[in-house]
């Protein structure tokens, strides 16, 4: 599976969903740029593209909840 067929979800200080999309040209594995990208001490979780909703019109009201972020933590 392609790097760019995932996204890194996690949530910013202030709540709000944040979502990293991988690029395909990299040496760096999903798991590698998600420690690299994510900011330090924040929790993370890879999911697949399909998973994040695509009405972009109530962006800010997505939510995560912070038991499903389990796939680690930013360095």
């Amino acid at each position: 599976m392609a790097n760019s067929d995932k996204r890194i979800i996690y949530k910013e200080s202030d709540g709000i969903v944040a979502i990293i999309c991988p690029a395909d040209k990299t040496f760096r594995t999903v798991e590698e740029i998600a420690a690299k990208d994510v900011p330090t001490g924040f929790k993370y979780k890879i999911v697949d593209k399909d998973d994040i909703p695509t009405d972009l019109s109530f962006r800010d009201a997505w939510t995560v909840d912070d038991s499903d972020l389990t796939d680690g933590v930013g360095a």
